[in-house]
């Protein structure tokens, strides 16, 4: 029987693998530790594919050359390779997006693409990082089941900057519109919040709407700024 690893540290990749790994051929395994990919663990298993939703170390040269690793990025690659894509892509204007399965090498986000598949960036972050992980996992399942060949990325590649927490403090001065994007799109568990600072007091904001008139409105949790 074919061995299959899927290493994963968010909350809603766990949550889909818990859902879909019995309903998948083969013989499966999850990791959530960085510490335990390791190659002893990986020669006991011997996986046919190790499957990286969402992983944030860089993989070890050997294990990315003795084994096929495919990760997964939504953006319509080669465009926007690099980090915190997801905001990046909302903060661009993007309304959708493409979710690429890729076989890793050793420069990020530039290896062969094995399959894209359409993604909505409609909603906050948690819900979008929820669609995301029901693809991922139908993508998933179609290559450990039909073992497609990976093709070069085409064309000119462009790249994102990763975000800093210090970026989710929301700026003066912008439309409505904005204000919800901004919110909504750091509105997820492990995700720094949007945020303002008003005294001692650091303001974090979560579900949000845009009304009809420009407003926004929001959940607000009032937290003692330690930080001053």
């Amino acid at each position: 029987m074919k061995s299959f690893l899927v290493a994963t540290i968010k909350p809603w990749n766990i949550d889909s693998y818990n859902e879909h790994a019995d309903k998948l051929e083969g013989e499966w395994h999850l990791i959530t530790d960085k510490e335990k990919l390791d190659e002893s663990f990986l020669k006991r298993i011997n996986p046919r594919y190790i499957f990286f939703p969402h992983w944030s170390w860089r993989v070890p040269e050997e294990i990315i050359k003795n084994y096929e690793c495919v990760c997964f990025h939504m953006t319509d690659l080669p465009y926007g390779r690099g980090g915190t894509p997801l905001q990046n892509l909302i903060c661009e204007g993007h309304r959708n997006t493409k979710v690429c399965a890729i076989r890793m090498t050793a420069s990020i986000d530039a290896g062969p693409i094995y399959m894209k598949s359409d993604l909505s960036l409609l909603g906050r972050a948690h819900d979008i990082y929820k669609n995301l992980s029901n693809t991922v996992f139908s993508m998933i399942k179609e290559i450990s089941e039909t073992h497609p060949c990976p093709s070069p990325q085409s064309g000119n590649p462009t790249f994102f900057n990763r975000r800093t927490p210090a970026e989710s403090e929301i700026p003066k001065n912008v439309s409505g519109k904005k204000l919800y994007d901004h919110i909504r799109m750091t509105d997820a568990p492990t995700y720094p919040l949007s945020y303002v600072n008003w005294g001692d007091w650091k303001l974090e904001f979560s579900e949000s709407e845009l009304l009809g008139n420009g407003d926004v409105s929001a959940i607000v949790r009032f937290k003692k700024n330690r930080d001053k």
